[in-house]
C-alpha cells in the first residue's frame, strides 16, 4: 500500500491514492497494453453503406433454430404428439350422503337467520327473537364445529 495516506475527506486525492495502488498491483495493465497494439481508429469515419440493404425475412428463425417465430409461439405443442397422450383425470369420488345431524345444523342456523331478519313471519317480537335467532346461530356454529374430525391426516404425504 501507498505510504502517504491522504485525507479522508478529500474524496479525489483517496480515490486517486486507491488508483495508483492499484496500478502499482498490476491491476489494469491489461486493457492498456491492449489499448496501445489496437489500430488507431479514423476519428471522422463514414458510415460503411452494407452490401445489399437489408429486408425482412419472411422465414426469419426463432433463436438461429431454423423454426419460424410463429410455429414456436402459435404452433402445436412440441413434446406432444397428437391427441392419444391426452392426459385424463379419473371421475371424482361421489359427495358423501349428510347425516341426520347436518340437517339439524342446518335446521338451527335458518331458524336463527329467520328469527334475527323477520321474526314478524313467525309471530314473535322482535325482543324476544333477537336473542332467540343469535342463540340458534351459535349452536348451528358450535355443532359445525362438534362434527369436525380431530384426527390425524388421511393419506401417505409426509407429516411435520
Amino acid at each position: 500500500m501507498n505510504s502517504r495516506v491522504p485525507d479522508p475527506e478529500d474524496v479525489d486525492a483517496t480515490f486517486a491514492a486507491i488508483v495508483a495502488d492499484l496500478r502499482a498491483e498490476g491491476v489494469g495493465l491489461i486493457d492498456d497494453v491492449e489499448a496501445e497494439r489496437a489500430p488507431a481508429r479514423p476519428e471522422r469515419a463514414e458510415p460503411e453503406e452494407p452490401a445489399e440493404p437489408e429486408k425482412p425475412a419472411a422465414e426469419a428463425s426463432w433463436r438461429g433454430g431454423g423454426t419460424p417465430w410463429e410455429d414456436t409461439v402459435l404452433g402445436d405443442d412440441p413434446a406432444g404428439s397428437g391427441d392419444d397422450e391426452h392426459y385424463v383425470p379419473p371421475e371424482p369420488p361421489p359427495l358423501p350422503r349428510p347425516g341426520k345431524g347436518a340437517f339439524v345444523v342446518l335446521l338451527f342456523f335458518v331458524v336463527g337467520l329467520l328469527l334475527l331478519i323477520m321474526p314478524g313471519v313467525i309471530g314473535v317480537s322482535t325482543t324476544v327473537a333477537t336473542p332467540l335467532g343469535i342463540l340458534a346461530l351459535a349452536i348451528a356454529i358450535a355443532l359445525l364445529l362438534l362434527r369436525v374430525k380431530q384426527g390425524p391426516p388421511d393419506g401417505d404425504g409426509a407429516q411435520v
